[in-house]
C-alpha cells in the first residue's frame, strides 16, 4: 500500500535547477496537489540521501513508521476472532457480571489462546452489544483489556446507527487501549455506500492509529459491494474485512477472498475455512464460536492451517463445527434469535458462569440444556460436566 517510491512534490528553481528543501511526502492513495509550478517523482531513498535535514525526511519516517504500525495491525489479527459472550446477573435488572466476564476471559487466554492464535471481540454481537448501553459497551471493552493483560490482542465491537457515536466509541477505545474497533454499515435505515463511506472515514479519521475491521452483515444492512470495498481500501487503518457474503453464482466471498487478502487481514465469517485458508484465496483469520467453550479446536485449527492441512480444517468443520450451527439454527428457527446464547449455554456446560442474553433474546438455558449438552457430547468437547 505505501510501497518504497513515494511521490515528493516540491518546488523547482528553474533558474539554478535546485531543489528546495521543503517537500511533502504521501503514499500514493493520498491525495496530492502541487504546491508550484513542477511536479516532479522522487524515490524516497534519494531524497534522504540528498536532503538529510528537510522535511521530506521527517515525513518519510513517519510514514514508514505508519506503514510498520498497520503491517504489525494486520498480523496482529491473524487467527482465531473470538467474540467472547457478556455475562449478565440473573436479577430484574440483568446488571453486567463483571466477576463472570473476567472468568471468560481467563479461561481462554490460560488455555493458549495467546497472541499467536487469537484476537478477542469485546462487545460484539455475540456480545450483546445491541442491548447495552454505551457505558455498558466500555466497560466491557475495560474489562477485556485489563483481564487479558497484554496477552492477546483485543478489538472492541462499534457497531451504531449513529456517526457521532461511531466517532466517540473510537475515542473511547484508543483511550482504553484496545487495538481494532468492529465496524459495519448502520442497520435500521438502507443506507447508501455513499452514506457509509462517510462513517468509515469520520471514525479512521478520528483515530488514524487504531486498526478498523471492516465487517459485512449484510443480512441486517447493505452488502459491501466490491467496488465500495475497492474504495475503502485506501483508508490505512483499515486493516481487516470480517467478510461473508450471499452465495450466487458470481461467487462474491471467493472474489473478495482473492482480491483483497493482500491488502486486508480476511476474516472468514462464512465458515469456508478449508476452501478460503487456502493460497488462492489468502484468508488468515477465522471466526471461530468453538474457542468460548473449546479453545483447544481454535488452536489446532490454526495449527492446520499453518500446515497447510486444508482438508483436516474441512473435516474438523464439518464434523465438530456443523453439530453446534445445526442446533443454532433450530434454536432461531423454533424458539428465539440472537447471538452469543449457544456459547454461553456450551461455557456453563463445562463449568463457567451461566449467563442468558438480554431480552428480547429469550433465555434458552433450560429448554436447550439436554440438547445442548448432547451435541457437545457428540463432538468430544472436554471438561463437559456430568448432565442428569
Amino acid at each position: 500500500m505505501f510501497g518504497r517510491n513515494c511521490k515528493i512534490i516540491g518546488q523547482y528553481n528553474q533558474f539554478n535547477s535546485e531543489k528546495a528543501t521543503e517537500y511533502e511526502f504521501a503514499p500514493k492513495c493520498w491525495q496530492l496537489s502541487a504546491t508550484s509550478e513542477a511536479e516532479f517523482i522522487w524515490d524516497a531513498d534519494t531524497v534522504l540521501s540528498r536532503h538529510s535535514n528537510c522535511r521530506g525526511r521527517w515525513n518519510y519516517v513517519q510514514n514508514m513508521e505508519r506503514l510498520s504500525d498497520v503491517k504489525n495491525l494486520k498480523k496482529m489479527l491473524e487467527g482465531c476472532y473470538v467474540t467472547i459472550p457478556t455475562p449478565f446477573l440473573d436479577t430484574p435488572e440483568m446488571a453486567l457480571n463483571e466477576t463472570a466476564l473476567r472468568a471468560y476471559v481467563r479461561f481462554l487466554v490460560d488455555s493458549g489462546l495467546n497472541s499467536d492464535y487469537a484476537t478477542l471481540l469485546a462487545g460484539g454481537a455475540a456480545g450483546d452489544f445491541s442491548t447495552m448501553s454505551f457505558d455498558e459497551r466500555l466497560r466491557v471493552a475495560e474489562i477485556v483489556v485489563n483481564e487479558a493483560a497484554g496477552a492477546v490482542p483485543i478489538a472492541m465491537g462499534a457497531q451504531t446507527t449513529s456517526t457521532l457515536e461511531l466517532v466517540r466509541l473510537a475515542h473511547a477505545a484508543r483511550k482504553i487501549g484496545v487495538n481494532f474497533i468492529q465496524v459495519s454499515c448502520p442497520f435500521y435505515f438502507a443506507h447508501t455506500e455513499g452514506d457509509f463511506e462517510e462513517y468509515v472515514r469520520a471514525a479512521a479519521e478520528a483515530e488514524p492509529e487504531l486498526g478498523i475491521i471492516l465487517y459485512n452483515t449484510f443480512w441486517t444492512s447493505r452488502n459491501l459491494s466490491f467496488a465500495m470495498i475497492e474504495r475503502l481500501a485506501d483508508i490505512p487503518n483499515i486493516v481487516g474485512l470480517k467478510w461473508a457474503a450471499p452465495r450466487t453464482d458470481a461467487m462474491e466471498f471467493e472474489d473478495v477472498c482473492s482480491q483483497f487478502s493482500d491488502r486486508f487481514t480476511i476474516i472468514d465469517n462464512n465458515l469456508f475455512f478449508g476452501m478460503s485458508a487456502m493460497p488462492a484465496l489468502g484468508a488468515k483469520a477465522f471466526e471461530v464460536h468453538h474457542c468460548n467453550f473449546w479453545p483447544e479446536w481454535g488452536i489446532k485449527l490454526i495449527d492446520e492451517v499453518h500446515a497447510g492441512n486444508y482438508a483436516e480444517l474441512t473435516r474438523m468443520l464439518v464434523e465438530e463445527g456443523m453439530p453446534f450451527y445445526k442446533l443454532w439454527v433450530g434454536i432461531e428457527r423454533d424458539y428465539t434469535s440472537g447471538d452469543g446464547y449457544l456459547d454461553k449455554l456450551c461455557m456453563e456446560l463445562i463449568g463457567l458462569p451461566s449467563s442468558r442474553c438480554r431480552p428480547p433474546t429469550r433465555d434458552i438455558r433450560d429448554n436447550y440444556r439436554a440438547a445442548t449438552h448432547a451435541m457437545m457430547q457428540e463432538i468430544g468437547v472436554p471438561r463437559l460436566k456430568d448432565f442428569t
